[in-house]
């Protein structure tokens, strides 16, 4: 047993993953909590390149950058002595979210799903899941995490490439949370599923779970029969509290490649709630070893093959003019598909 009650998570076959700041595969050992009620963010760990990429980021520095999760005494104390304090959660006033709701020209992300799936289709899906627009690094994406009684629990901006749609990792990962970017004093962040204020607009429709916010908003583009939702990363807000809204529905988990058999651990705590929950294990089905390596999500797999737009797209960066014309023609893109 640990002595202390957050520590380096103990080396199994597929613990360690990428590592966010060098990239590199297989080098990074995420800090777990033995008490199993935080699961820390995917970048708060140590890389086994010390000296090349030195990147090491404890729960000290995540509670440090994070005062609205309580823990008392938690970098000294033996984790028996370190106590969860039960506190009500906090919210954001929804005028900051409307707010939010505008200025998409200068989103990194909406201008890449933009050009990939059209712009109709993207205010769509922005308006859906209430995306917003952050001045944080010039138009930062804002994933707002709204519950089921549409209470906004806070908001995660994250900083994304307009050409790639990947994230900027460099020279630091663009992460951080709207209530601390408002610097409130006292703050008590509970999570909530991305995407789980839709739940009771679609009761019957089965639930897709994923890790990312992205890939649930592009996801809900393609595949129409199910509603999609995220965990915002591997354990994100994955724990017994959160996944109580699923209760009566049917769920089927969608996790990246690579953490297909961490997520099935999960079933034995949705299982006595939901009417019926599966893990898909489609894309391990059909990866290749290097998708694997690259721990590819079921959105990856979907913009594989070119949409339409993104054709178009291509021939009006060729030609310019091509842009001025549809616009003076109005015309609209067909997709016969």
């Amino acid at each position: 047993m640990n002595k202390y009650r957050f520590h380096l998570e103990k080396y199994h076959t597929g613990s360690k993953t990428t590592c966010p700041k060098c990239e590199r595969k297989a080098c990074f050992t995420r800090y777990v909590d033995e008490e199993n009620e935080i699961f820390f963010p995917f970048h708060v760990g140590k890389c086994d390149h010390e000296n090349s990429c030195g990147h090491h980021f404890t729960p000290k520095d995540y509670f440090k950058d994070n005062p609205q999760v309580t823990v008392s005494e938690f970098s000294a104390k033996p984790r028996e002595q370190c106590v969860m304090q039960d506190v009500p959660p906090s919210f954001i006033d929804t005028e900051i979210v409307q707010q939010s709701q505008k200025l998409y020209e200068s989103n990194p992300l909406y201008t890449f799903l933009v050009r990939t799936i059209g712009k109709e289709g993207t205010n769509k899906l922005f308006s859906l899941y209430k995306v917003g627009t952050s001045r944080k690094w010039n138009g930062a994406t804002v994933f707002w995490q709204i519950d089921t009684s549409e209470k906004v629990r806070s908001g995660k901006i994250m900083l994304y490439d307009a050409n790639t749609g990947r994230r900027v990792k460099e020279p630091h990962a663009h992460v951080c949370w709207v209530h601390s970017e408002l610097k409130k004093q006292g703050f008590k962040l509970q999570q909530c599923f991305f995407g789980e204020h839709l739940l009771p607009l679609y009761p019957d429709k089965r639930v897709f779970v994923v890790e990312s916010e992205k890939t649930a908003i592009i996801a809900a583009h393609f595949i129409t029969d199910g509603l999609w939702i995220a965990t915002g990363g591997k354990n994100g807000c994955f724990n017994a509290q959160v996944v109580k809204v699923l209760a009566g529905r049917d769920v089927i988990l969608m996790p990246d490649l690579g953490a297909t058999s961490e997520w099935q651990e999960k079933v034995s705590m949705l299982r006595p709630i939901c009417r019926s929950v599966s893990v898909s294990s489609v894309l391990e089905d059909v990866a290749t070893d290097e998708q694997r390596k690259q721990g590819l999500d079921i959105a990856d797999f979907l913009l594989m093959k070119d949409t339409p737009q993104m054709i178009l797209q291509r021939m009006i960066d060729k030609n310019p003019v091509l842009q001025k014309l549809i616009d003076e023609l109005d015309l609209v893109l067909v997709d016969e598909s």
